[in-house]
């Protein structure tokens, strides 16, 4: 009897391991191309009115209610930013976490990128212009309904530089 039940057992755990597996069915990403290609075209035109010059930039800076927003990494945030300027990762851009990091969709927000700072490639290492972090950050705020965002227009010297910086590098 006790041989018997062995036999069957191992009979159908072979039977089972024997069957082939069935291929797992996963659903499409959460990626959408061509919606992303749309947003950027609706915001490319908004974008053009949300240029601040300079003299703008740096005005609106010192105003209460208006935030500086830097999205480059952490490290370099930390070392050289725009005094005054709030840190929050591109990468780690959420509805949550912008909504944090941001007191209402109405505040003004002035974005900078490493291809506005000039003459620092340690901590202000440049792009190539269509990759400037400035262009994804304009357009995933605006995407997220942040539509009070104002782009430096400007390459502007980090020596002697009109705007102030802070951080662990400097002297």
């Amino acid at each position: 009897m006790k041989t018997l039940f062995l036999t069957l057992t191992m009979a159908a755990t072979l039977t089972i391991v024997a069957q082939p597996k069935q291929p797992i069915e996963y659903p499409k990403s959460d990626v959408d191309y061509s919606g992303f290609t749309e947003l950027t075209i609706e915001a490319e035109e908004y974008r053009k009115t949300h240029m601040a010059s300079l003299e703008n930039f740096i005005k609106w800076s010192k105003e209460k209610d208006v935030m500086v927003l830097d999205t480059r990494s952490k490290k370099m945030y930390d070392m050289k930013h725009v005094k005054g300027a709030v840190h929050l990762n591109f990468s780690d851009f959420t509805a949550e976490k912008l909504a944090k990091v941001i007191p209402s969709k109405n505040t003004k927000i002035l974005i900078y990128c490493n291809n506005n700072l000039d003459k620092d490639e340690m901590y202000f290492a440049r792009k190539m212009t269509p990759l400037a972090l400035n262009i994804p950050t304009f357009i995933n705020l605006y995407g997220y309904g942040y539509k009070n965002v104002y782009e430096l227009d400007r390459l502007v010297p980090t020596i002697n530089s009109p705007l102030e910086l802070e951080g662990k590098a400097i002297k």
